[in-house]
Protein backbone atom coordinates (compact mmCIF):
# COMPACT_ATOMS: atom_id res chain seq x y z
CA UNK A 1 0.00 0.00 0.00
CA UNK A 2 1.71 3.41 -0.95
CA UNK A 3 1.58 6.54 1.51
CA UNK A 4 -1.42 8.07 -1.28
CA UNK A 5 -3.67 5.15 -0.17
CA UNK A 6 -2.57 4.95 3.43
CA UNK A 7 -3.70 8.92 4.07
CA UNK A 8 -6.80 8.37 2.36
CA UNK A 9 -7.28 4.93 4.32
CA UNK A 10 -6.85 7.22 7.53
CA UNK A 11 -8.91 10.17 6.56
CA UNK A 12 -12.08 7.73 5.83
CA UNK A 13 -11.26 6.10 9.36
CA UNK A 14 -11.02 9.79 11.07
CA UNK A 15 -14.55 10.77 8.99
CA UNK A 16 -16.35 7.72 9.98
CA UNK A 17 -15.46 8.37 13.44
CA UNK A 18 -16.61 11.99 13.81
CA UNK A 19 -19.51 11.03 12.14
CA UNK A 20 -20.45 8.15 14.38
CA UNK A 21 -19.48 10.92 17.27
CA UNK A 22 -21.69 13.39 16.09
CA UNK A 23 -25.31 13.83 17.77
CA UNK A 24 -28.13 13.79 15.69
CA UNK A 25 -30.59 16.34 14.78
CA UNK A 26 -33.36 17.35 12.41
CA UNK A 27 -33.91 20.94 11.06
CA UNK A 28 -36.94 22.78 10.39
CA UNK A 29 -37.07 26.40 7.63
CA UNK A 30 -39.31 28.55 6.15
CA UNK A 31 -40.63 31.55 5.52
CA UNK A 32 -43.35 34.33 6.31
CA UNK A 33 -44.94 36.61 4.06
CA UNK A 34 -47.26 39.53 4.63
CA UNK A 35 -50.50 38.81 2.71
CA UNK A 36 -51.05 42.67 1.88
CA UNK A 37 -54.35 41.55 -0.58
CA UNK A 38 -55.68 39.75 1.97
CA UNK A 39 -56.61 37.60 -0.98
CA UNK A 40 -55.15 34.10 1.27
CA UNK A 41 -52.39 33.20 -1.44
CA UNK A 42 -48.75 34.69 -2.15
CA UNK A 43 -48.96 37.41 -5.16
CA UNK A 44 -46.99 40.33 -6.75
CA UNK A 45 -47.78 42.75 -3.98
CA UNK A 46 -46.71 40.69 -0.84
CA UNK A 47 -42.81 40.70 0.74
CA UNK A 48 -41.35 38.57 3.56
CA UNK A 49 -41.85 40.10 7.10
CA UNK A 50 -39.55 40.06 10.06
CA UNK A 51 -40.47 40.03 13.84
CA UNK A 52 -43.09 37.43 13.30
CA UNK A 53 -43.26 34.56 16.10
CA UNK A 54 -44.57 30.74 13.86
CA UNK A 55 -45.25 27.42 16.21
CA UNK A 56 -44.80 24.17 15.10
CA UNK A 57 -46.98 21.47 16.75
CA UNK A 58 -47.15 17.63 16.60
CA UNK A 59 -50.95 15.81 17.39
CA UNK A 60 -51.68 12.07 17.98
CA UNK A 61 -53.87 9.93 16.88
CA UNK A 62 -56.68 11.76 19.39
CA UNK A 63 -55.66 15.27 18.02
CA UNK A 64 -53.56 16.29 21.22
CA UNK A 65 -50.57 18.07 21.26
CA UNK A 66 -47.31 16.30 21.77
CA UNK A 67 -44.91 18.81 20.81
CA UNK A 68 -44.87 22.48 20.43
CA UNK A 69 -41.68 24.64 19.62
CA UNK A 70 -41.64 28.37 18.86
CA UNK A 71 -39.50 30.54 16.61
CA UNK A 72 -39.77 34.07 15.44
CA UNK A 73 -38.60 35.47 11.75
CA UNK A 74 -35.37 37.21 11.12
CA UNK A 75 -34.53 40.19 9.00
CA UNK A 76 -35.26 38.41 5.67
CA UNK A 77 -38.90 36.72 6.97
CA UNK A 78 -36.81 33.41 7.64
CA UNK A 79 -37.06 31.11 10.65
CA UNK A 80 -35.19 28.36 11.47
CA UNK A 81 -35.81 25.42 13.96
CA UNK A 82 -33.01 22.89 15.33
CA UNK A 83 -34.88 19.44 16.97
CA UNK A 84 -32.39 17.36 18.68
CA UNK A 85 -32.71 13.32 17.64
CA UNK A 86 -34.65 12.19 14.48
CA UNK A 87 -38.37 12.54 15.41
CA UNK A 88 -41.00 11.45 13.13
CA UNK A 89 -42.54 15.61 12.15
CA UNK A 90 -44.71 13.58 9.60
CA UNK A 91 -47.96 14.78 11.59
CA UNK A 92 -46.81 18.50 12.43
CA UNK A 93 -48.10 21.45 11.18
CA UNK A 94 -46.49 25.58 11.09
CA UNK A 95 -48.58 28.17 12.25
CA UNK A 96 -48.04 32.28 12.54
CA UNK A 97 -49.12 32.52 16.14
CA UNK A 98 -48.29 35.67 17.09
CA UNK A 99 -46.60 38.94 16.54
CA UNK A 100 -43.15 39.64 17.66
CA UNK A 101 -41.23 43.43 18.03
CA UNK A 102 -41.25 44.82 15.12
CA UNK A 103 -43.49 43.46 13.29
CA UNK A 104 -45.98 46.55 11.99
CA UNK A 105 -48.83 46.64 9.74
CA UNK A 106 -49.41 43.42 9.07
CA UNK A 107 -50.51 42.08 12.53
CA UNK A 108 -53.85 41.47 12.70
CA UNK A 109 -54.81 38.10 11.11
CA UNK A 110 -53.05 34.80 10.70
CA UNK A 111 -53.02 32.50 7.39
CA UNK A 112 -53.41 28.68 7.15
CA UNK A 113 -51.66 26.20 8.49
CA UNK A 114 -48.99 24.34 6.75
CA UNK A 115 -47.84 20.79 7.27
CA UNK A 116 -44.28 20.12 7.34
CA UNK A 117 -42.57 18.23 4.35
CA UNK A 118 -39.63 15.87 4.84
CA UNK A 119 -36.70 16.84 2.10
CA UNK A 120 -33.66 14.92 2.55
CA UNK A 121 -32.07 12.98 5.50
CA UNK A 122 -28.04 12.85 5.47
CA UNK A 123 -26.36 10.31 7.47
CA UNK A 124 -28.45 11.29 11.41
CA UNK A 125 -29.57 14.79 10.33
CA UNK A 126 -33.13 15.46 8.57
CA UNK A 127 -34.31 18.45 6.85
CA UNK A 128 -37.88 19.73 6.90
CA UNK A 129 -39.27 22.70 4.96
CA UNK A 130 -42.45 24.49 4.66
CA UNK A 131 -45.08 26.14 2.71
CA UNK A 132 -44.79 29.67 2.70
CA UNK A 133 -47.23 31.36 5.71
CA UNK A 134 -48.83 34.22 5.84
CA UNK A 135 -49.51 36.80 7.88
CA UNK A 136 -52.08 39.53 7.03
CA UNK A 137 -53.12 43.26 7.87
CA UNK A 138 -56.46 44.45 8.85
CA UNK A 139 -57.81 46.04 5.75
CA UNK A 140 -56.26 44.93 1.88
CA UNK A 141 -54.28 47.68 0.51
CA UNK A 142 -55.24 50.44 -1.75
CA UNK A 143 -53.32 49.62 -4.77
CA UNK A 144 -54.48 45.89 -4.18
CA UNK A 145 -56.42 44.79 -7.34
CA UNK A 146 -60.36 45.15 -7.06
CA UNK A 147 -60.78 40.89 -7.19
CA UNK A 148 -58.81 40.83 -3.83
CA UNK A 149 -61.29 42.45 -2.30
CA UNK A 150 -64.73 42.34 -4.48
CA UNK A 151 -67.41 44.52 -4.01
CA UNK A 152 -70.93 43.23 -3.59
CA UNK A 153 -72.97 44.06 -6.50
CA UNK A 154 -76.31 46.07 -6.32
CA UNK A 155 -79.52 44.66 -5.52
CA UNK A 156 -81.80 44.86 -8.40
CA UNK A 157 -85.69 45.77 -7.90
CA UNK A 158 -88.19 43.15 -7.55
CA UNK A 159 -90.51 44.92 -9.58
CA UNK A 160 -90.07 45.30 -13.38
CA UNK A 161 -90.87 48.41 -15.52
CA UNK A 162 -94.00 47.35 -17.84
CA UNK A 163 -93.26 46.59 -21.43
CA UNK A 164 -92.45 49.53 -23.60
CA UNK A 165 -94.83 48.62 -27.09
CA UNK A 166 -95.03 50.99 -30.03
CA UNK A 167 -98.51 52.51 -31.19
CA UNK A 168 -99.77 50.80 -34.25
CA UNK A 169 -98.65 51.77 -37.82
CA UNK A 170 -101.48 52.71 -40.15
CA UNK A 171 -102.41 50.90 -42.81
CA UNK A 172 -100.84 52.01 -46.34
CA UNK A 173 -102.78 52.66 -49.72
CA UNK A 174 -102.56 49.89 -52.10
CA UNK A 175 -100.11 50.68 -54.96
CA UNK A 176 -101.45 51.07 -58.78
CA UNK A 177 -100.74 48.53 -61.23
CA UNK A 178 -97.60 48.20 -63.46
CA UNK A 179 -98.13 49.18 -67.06
CA UNK A 180 -97.00 45.99 -68.94
CA UNK A 181 -93.77 45.99 -70.55
CA UNK A 182 -93.38 46.46 -74.28
CA UNK A 183 -92.58 43.41 -76.14
CA UNK A 184 -89.42 43.27 -77.65
CA UNK A 185 -88.29 42.77 -81.70
CA UNK A 186 -87.18 39.60 -82.13
CA UNK A 187 -83.41 38.82 -82.66
CA UNK A 188 -81.89 38.57 -86.36
CA UNK A 189 -80.17 35.04 -86.82
CA UNK A 190 -76.60 34.46 -86.12
CA UNK A 191 -74.56 34.02 -89.14
CA UNK A 192 -73.58 30.66 -90.12
CA UNK A 193 -69.79 30.20 -89.21
CA UNK A 194 -67.10 28.96 -92.12
CA UNK A 195 -65.62 25.57 -91.67
CA UNK A 196 -62.99 25.24 -89.49
CA UNK A 197 -59.92 24.74 -91.41
CA UNK A 198 -58.00 20.82 -91.17
CA UNK A 199 -54.83 21.14 -89.39
CA UNK A 200 -52.32 19.68 -92.00
CA UNK A 201 -50.37 18.46 -88.76
CA UNK A 202 -53.61 16.18 -88.01
CA UNK A 203 -53.67 14.48 -91.59
CA UNK A 204 -52.14 11.53 -92.43
CA UNK A 205 -49.34 12.09 -95.18
CA UNK A 206 -46.55 10.19 -96.55
CA UNK A 207 -44.38 12.29 -99.43
CA UNK A 208 -41.33 10.57 -101.00
CA UNK A 209 -38.35 12.31 -101.93
CA UNK A 210 -39.19 13.79 -105.37
CA UNK A 211 -42.19 15.89 -103.89
CA UNK A 212 -40.09 17.51 -101.43
CA UNK A 213 -37.61 18.69 -103.87
CA UNK A 214 -40.72 20.38 -106.20
CA UNK A 215 -40.69 24.30 -105.74
CA UNK A 216 -44.11 24.64 -105.25
CA UNK A 217 -43.73 22.78 -102.00
CA UNK A 218 -41.36 24.42 -100.08
CA UNK A 219 -43.71 26.09 -97.58
CA UNK A 220 -44.29 22.26 -96.12
CA UNK A 221 -40.62 21.93 -94.89
CA UNK A 222 -41.27 23.27 -90.78
CA UNK A 223 -38.29 23.10 -88.40
CA UNK A 224 -35.67 22.97 -90.91
CA UNK A 225 -34.93 24.58 -94.10
CA UNK A 226 -32.85 23.35 -97.46
CA UNK A 227 -29.80 24.78 -96.47
CA UNK A 228 -29.66 22.96 -92.73
CA UNK A 229 -26.56 21.05 -92.62
CA UNK A 230 -26.84 17.08 -92.92
CA UNK A 231 -24.35 17.57 -89.44
CA UNK A 232 -26.74 19.79 -87.92
CA UNK A 233 -29.66 17.74 -88.24
CA UNK A 234 -28.48 14.04 -87.75
CA UNK A 235 -25.85 14.83 -85.71
CA UNK A 236 -21.90 13.88 -85.14
CA UNK A 237 -21.68 10.17 -87.39
CA UNK A 238 -23.60 11.73 -90.12
CA UNK A 239 -20.79 14.59 -89.94
CA UNK A 240 -17.92 12.17 -90.52
CA UNK A 241 -19.84 10.07 -93.14
CA UNK A 242 -21.22 12.98 -95.56
CA UNK A 243 -19.54 15.89 -94.63
CA UNK A 244 -19.83 19.10 -92.83
CA UNK A 245 -20.76 20.97 -95.72
CA UNK A 246 -23.31 18.59 -97.31
CA UNK A 247 -27.32 20.22 -96.90
CA UNK A 248 -30.26 18.28 -96.83
CA UNK A 249 -31.35 19.54 -100.08
CA UNK A 250 -28.05 17.96 -101.27
CA UNK A 251 -29.00 15.23 -99.25
CA UNK A 252 -32.42 14.60 -101.17
CA UNK A 253 -30.53 14.17 -104.52
CA UNK A 254 -28.53 11.18 -103.54
CA UNK A 255 -28.74 7.55 -105.41
CA UNK A 256 -26.39 5.10 -106.76
CA UNK A 257 -24.48 4.12 -103.41
CA UNK A 258 -25.88 2.71 -100.14
CA UNK A 259 -25.23 5.60 -98.17
CA UNK A 260 -26.37 8.23 -100.13
CA UNK A 261 -29.55 6.76 -100.47
CA UNK A 262 -29.86 5.75 -96.55
CA UNK A 263 -29.34 10.05 -96.52
CA UNK A 264 -31.72 10.87 -99.22
CA UNK A 265 -34.64 8.58 -97.28
CA UNK A 266 -33.54 9.37 -93.91
CA UNK A 267 -34.12 13.08 -95.22
CA UNK A 268 -37.62 12.24 -96.70
CA UNK A 269 -38.71 10.71 -93.63
CA UNK A 270 -37.11 13.63 -90.93
CA UNK A 271 -39.76 15.92 -92.99
CA UNK A 272 -42.71 13.65 -93.11
CA UNK A 273 -42.30 13.49 -89.21
CA UNK A 274 -42.50 16.99 -88.87
CA UNK A 275 -45.32 17.26 -91.34
CA UNK A 276 -47.76 14.75 -90.09
CA UNK A 277 -48.41 13.59 -86.75
CA UNK A 278 -49.79 10.04 -87.97
CA UNK A 279 -46.76 9.27 -89.98
CA UNK A 280 -44.92 5.84 -88.35
CA UNK A 281 -41.59 7.53 -87.47
CA UNK A 282 -41.35 10.54 -85.10
CA UNK A 283 -37.96 12.77 -85.66
CA UNK A 284 -36.20 11.50 -82.74
CA UNK A 285 -36.96 7.85 -84.21
CA UNK A 286 -35.50 9.36 -87.93
CA UNK A 287 -32.35 10.90 -86.27
CA UNK A 288 -31.74 7.37 -83.80
CA UNK A 289 -32.50 4.80 -86.70
CA UNK A 290 -29.74 6.63 -89.19
CA UNK A 291 -27.36 6.35 -86.27
CA UNK A 292 -27.75 2.98 -85.73
CA UNK A 293 -27.16 2.24 -89.14
CA UNK A 294 -24.24 4.52 -89.35
CA UNK A 295 -22.61 2.46 -87.05
CA UNK A 296 -23.58 -1.03 -88.56
CA UNK A 297 -22.83 -2.87 -91.63
CA UNK A 298 -23.58 -2.02 -95.18
CA UNK A 299 -26.49 -4.44 -95.07
CA UNK A 300 -27.80 -2.28 -91.80
CA UNK A 301 -27.59 0.81 -94.19
CA UNK A 302 -29.72 -0.63 -96.91
CA UNK A 303 -32.18 -2.13 -94.56
CA UNK A 304 -32.71 1.12 -92.77
CA UNK A 305 -32.85 2.48 -96.12
CA UNK A 306 -35.58 0.12 -97.64
CA UNK A 307 -37.95 0.84 -94.23
CA UNK A 308 -37.57 4.58 -94.57
CA UNK A 309 -38.62 4.09 -98.23
CA UNK A 310 -41.68 2.13 -97.76
CA UNK A 311 -42.50 4.60 -94.87
CA UNK A 312 -42.32 7.51 -97.31
CA UNK A 313 -44.47 5.57 -99.40
CA UNK A 314 -46.97 5.00 -97.32
CA UNK A 315 -46.84 1.63 -97.08
CA UNK A 316 -49.05 1.50 -100.51
CA UNK A 317 -52.15 3.12 -97.81
CA UNK A 318 -51.46 6.25 -97.63
CA UNK A 319 -50.78 9.30 -100.01
CA UNK A 320 -49.16 12.52 -100.40
CA UNK A 321 -51.63 15.47 -99.19
CA UNK A 322 -49.48 18.35 -100.47
CA UNK A 323 -51.27 21.22 -101.89
CA UNK A 324 -49.15 24.21 -104.19
CA UNK A 325 -48.24 26.80 -101.72
CA UNK A 326 -49.83 30.27 -102.66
Amino acid sequence: MDLLEKLFFISFLILGAAIDGAQSNTMVTGTVFCDQCKDGQRSLFDYPISGIKVTIACANSNGQVTMSREETTNLFGNYAMKLDGTPDLGGCYAQVSGIGQGSTGCNAAAGPAQNLRFLFRFFDMEMYTVDPLLAQPAQPMSFCPRSANPVPAPETPTGSPPPFRLPPIPGLPPLPPLPPLPSLPPLPPLPTLPPMPSLPFLNASACPHESWTMPEYKCYWRAVNPDTKVAVAFGLLAARRYGTDMTLWQGLQGRGEPYRTLLREGTTAFLNSYNSLQFPYNAIGVIQRMNWALMGSSRNVLLTALRFRRANSGYGQLSCKFTPCK
